[in-house]
């Protein structure tokens, strides 16, 4: 590894980056998702100028420049997209209609095109969904190809040699699969650099989480340029720990908060949840290690793990990444206790399991 060298940011825009709702402005306003979104659909657009022009409506035609055209998304957001223009006027897109001023139905399905994992074939299925059966098979085929390309350079590009801060997360999506569609788990790398600009650093699918993932994803990063992360946000994934010690040797790797205490009301009835989530208040309000680790053996002496006598334990099996936590001053602790910055950014675009699956979320959030 390279030396080390801390980049450093300011603590109000720290506060500001792991507050949550910066990410949900940025997303709105034209963020992360959007850029991938236009990138793509631009790519697709003029895939279908020169499928246009290599057919018999073509002869004797060939471009003209670009026309602006801004669309909304289904998140509300809007995209000012460069769409392809031919000398003749005979060019009628048909991702996006001449006087059609939404993208619908797109967001989910071009942000999950970008994740590494994806088959020829599935992104096949996801270029005829946005088309629709009406289109032509070539047709069909040139756009693959075309995004294909588009999706292997986003994958492939140089990342920043340190970043401050990186959020590790996974999420459900749907991805179409031989005519079935099918919930998979989208795991999620969302880079902080020291300026405070955020970047999807790379989106990979796989079923079987654990040490050797999250370790070929790593590596993947430091091929791609990164040579330290100071701080690593997990959200409970498994295997993770062992991963970035074994790549990124002086990385802290901190659990989130809210992830120990959702995962501690899978153990609760639904009558007993709001005490139980109030209980552990003195673990995280605490100052200092030693005050949690004291606070966290009296909650296992108390009542409630009395009754729910795996929740102590899982705290436990999580100590080793919480104790970073306590590092931070009390108001930064407070909204790394509330963070849910992958979360927040794909709130709108990706299919969440339904809300019974995550039972801690309206007493926590």
């Amino acid at each position: 590894m390279a030396r080390r060298k801390a980049p450093h940011i300011a603590d109000e825009l720290l506060d500001q980056l792991l507050s949550g709702t910066d990410a949900v402005a940025a997303l709105q306003q034209g963020g992360l998702l959007d850029e991938l979104k236009k990138a793509l659909a631009e790519r697709a657009l003029n895939a279908e100028m020169d499928h246009h022009l290599g057919g018999e409506a073509g002869a004797g035609n060939s471009r003209n420049g670009y026309g602006r055209k801004t669309v909304l998304t289904d998140t509300g957001g809007r995209i000012a997209l460069e769409v392809p223009r031919d000398r003749q006027g005979s060019f009628d897109p048909q991702l996006i209609a001449k006087y059609q001023w939404r993208f619908p139905g797109a967001d989910e399905k071009i942000v999950s095109l970008y994740a590494r994992g994806l088959s020829t074939r599935e992104i096949a299925g996801h270029v005829l969904e946005l088309y629709g059966l009406e289109v032509s098979p070539d047709l069909v085929s040139a756009v693959t190809d075309a995004v294909l390309e588009e999706i292997a350079t986003w994958q492939a590009r140089p990342l920043e040699r340190v970043y401050p801060l990186v959020f590790f997360d996974a999420l459900r999506v749907k991805i179409q699969d031989e005519g079935l569609v099918r919930n998979k788990a989208m795991h999620i790398a969302l880079g902080v650099r020291a300026d405070g600009t955020r970047e999807i650093l790379g989106l990979w699918l796989e079923q079987n989480e654990g040490a050797k993932f999250w370790l070929r994803v790593l590596n993947e990063l430091g091929n791609r340029g990164v040579e330290d992360i100071l701080l690593a946000v997990v959200d409970g994934l498994k295997g993770f720990p062992e991963a970035i010690q074994a790549a990124f040797l002086k990385t802290t790797v901190r659990t989130r908060i809210v992830h120990l205490l959702r995962h501690s009301l899978d153990f609760v009835s639904w009558k007993d949840r709001r005490a139980v989530a109030a209980a552990p208040k003195e673990i995280y309000r605490a100052v200092d290690p030693a005050a949690a680790e004291a606070a966290l053996t009296a909650f296992e002496a108390g009542p409630w793990s009395q009754k729910y006598a795996a929740i102590g334990p899982s705290w436990r099996r999580a100590w080793t990444e919480v104790v970073p936590f306590y590092a931070f001053p009390a108001d930064v602790r407070r909204l790394l206790y509330t963070t849910d910055e992958i979360d927040n950014t794909f709130l709108r675009s990706i299919e969440y399991p339904p809300l019974g699956a995550r039972p801690g979320n309206r007493i926590l959030d």
